[in-house]
């Protein structure tokens, strides 16, 4: 796998809610993650152009409503978005160091 540039915490987050490997939209995603349109599109963005999410716009959208771009997880951000659980995973497990002088 092709080495990428460190991702942003909400770069990050966007891959771990994708992990579903269910087609998402923009939107959605906004929700989920409690984040503002003018973060999370961006970022989405950049992560299609690095070949981390796939893209595809909506087949058949309700009446009354434009088609959505929908994301989802491409193969190599499968890896990534389980890199990073298995990073989260390992920091959880991990003891954390107690600052010079603590007792306890």
């Amino acid at each position: 796998m092709a080495r990428i540039r460190r991702l942003s915490p909400q770069a990050a987050a966007v891959l771990l809610a994708l992990g579903s490997g269910e087609w998402s939209h923009g939107y959605d995603l906004c929700r989920r993650l409690d984040l503002k349109a003018g973060t999370v599109y961006p970022v989405l963005i950049r992560l299609a152009d690095r070949g981390l999410l796939d893209t595809a716009w909506e087949d058949a959208p309700p009446r009354g409503r434009p088609p959505r771009h929908l994301y989802r997880l491409s193969r190599e951000g499968v890896q990534v978005a389980a890199e990073l659980r298995e990073a989260a995973r390992a920091e959880a497990r991990a003891p954390h160091a107690r600052p010079l002088g603590a007792t306890s």
